[in-house]
């Protein structure tokens, strides 16, 4: 697909890569949903605002109602608790994957019949290099993640036959608020994420490394867990 018939949701639009995500989507000239708990907090002029809240289904449902003109979802809401698995409170645990895998699979359910009325088209699910690395103090976190990367590629199988690409973003750490503890010569621009990653979805890859962390580390899989 091109980018002069692109209509597209951005979920967590209201800040950080999400932000960045709508408006690099805006300068290639699509039209923006940006999706939100909360839409007043959006501040992106051009974009349209819409409430949603990815753990909610019936949020879902409505966004996708008011979105039905769709064919690109960006998969970028997302929550860190920074709980480790052993001594984390178990609501941080599972507002990790209520958010990082339920949550953007109520999205994929909602819009993916959408996308195909639609003609077809893209979905990009935001994941992590800590999909595949897992640290214990991020241990909820890369749980979530993890099960995110196995949702991205049982669904890409799933609807490609429906004319809907689904492509996997891996990226370190981003200069946002999410990681404002993390020094900030170890993090890189989202705003330089948001456009190498689109620039993946749009080509076709599967899968988009958007920094040496995420490439080096999936580079490393087949190595000891040590």
């Amino acid at each position: 697909m091109t980018t002069e018939n692109v209509t597209a949701l951005v979920t967590g639009a209201n800040r950080g890569l999400g932000r960045k995500f709508a408006a690099d989507l805006l300068e290639r000239g699509a039209k923006v949903y940006a999706g939100a708990r909360r839409p007043e907090t959006i501040d992106l002029p051009g974009v349209v605002p819409i409430q949603l809240d990815i753990t909610d289904p019936e949020s879902v449902r409505r966004a996708a109602e008011q979105a039905s003109d769709v064919n690109v979802v960006v998969n970028n809401a997302g929550v860190s608790t920074r709980a480790t698995l052993l001594d984390g409170p178990l609501d941080d645990i599972r507002l990790e994957m209520e958010t990082h895998y339920f949550g953007t699979l109520n999205v994929i359910r909602a819009f993916a019949p959408v996308i195909e009325r639609n003609g077809g088209g893209s979905l990009l699910n935001v994941l992590s290099v800590l999909s595949w690395l897992h640290p214990a103090s991020s241990g909820a976190y890369s749980a979530a993640k993890a099960a995110g990367w196995a949702l991205t590629d049982a669904t890409r199988e799933e609807l490609a036959p429906r004319g809907i690409h689904v492509a996997a973003l891996h990226v370190g750490y981003m200069d946002t608020d999410m990681v404002s503890y993390i020094p900030a010569d170890q993090k890189v621009d989202p705003a330089v994420v948001a456009k190498q990653a689109l620039d993946g979805m749009f080509a076709g890859q599967p899968e988009i490394l958007a920094d040496d962390l995420s490439r080096n580390v999936k580079a490393q899989l087949s190595a000891s867990p040590r």
